[in-house]
């Protein structure tokens, strides 16, 4: 019996992280993460009101929310997660994968070219970017313009760029994170305050 539930539980797990893309010699997911539990089970709080919003950042708490409070932008893009989410010790990503390290975002977008013009287009989707600035997904990474949510609980950048948490922390009040911008190609990786919310994107351990 506890055999068979073991089986049920990874085949669940597999069906829930979706596919996965190869790249160098990284495994990444090839979607942002959607799960609204930590890996030992507790509930992540969401924040439906600005308020909700702004009283997580300021306590410190873990926090995520749909873009614009909106279901179906979840359906799509997954879900936006402060970074205290991102860092709980509770786990936030699934068993058998982690939070990308700025170094693995290096990494990665080195591998990709670096700040070559090239890069960002071979990681984004060939569809769904506004003004037809749509990539190649030559890496089969597959990013979407998932926009973000301010520290102040303000939404913005959905159909212009993506942007996703690292492990990495840069002092006390914010962390690194990569984004993607339709009309700049090349990828940027730099820090922003810990209060925000973007989307998280999974490597293999």
């Amino acid at each position: 019996m506890k055999h068979t539930l073991l089986i049920l539980s990874l085949l669940f797990t597999s069906m829930s992280l979706g596919q996965t893309a190869t790249i160098g010699t990284q495994v990444w997911m090839t979607k942002n993460l959607d799960v609204a539990k930590f890996r030992n089970g507790d509930p992540i709080p969401e924040a439906k009101t600005n308020e909700e919003w702004k009283k997580a950042g300021k306590n410190k708490q873990p926090s995520w929310c749909y873009y614009e409070n909106d279901s179906t932008n979840g359906a799509k893009y997954g879900k936006l997660y402060n970074w205290y989410a991102v860092n709980d010790s509770r786990g936030l990503a699934p068993v058998g994968y982690h939070i990308p390290s700025y170094e693995d975002w290096w990494r990665l977008t080195d591998y990709l070219g670096g700040q070559e013009e090239s890069t960002g287009k071979k990681m984004q989707s060939t569809f769904g970017w506004a003004d037809d600035q749509n990539g190649t997904n030559e890496s089969g990474f597959s990013c979407f313009p998932t926009g973000d949510r301010s520290d102040i609980g303000n939404f913005s950048d959905l159909g212009l760029e993506g942007s996703w948490w690292s492990s990495t922390e840069y002092g006390k009040k914010v962390a690194f994170l990569l984004t993607i911008r339709g009309w700049l190609t090349a990828p940027d990786i730099y820090s922003l305050d810990k209060k925000n919310g973007f989307s998280v994107r999974c490597i293999k351990d």
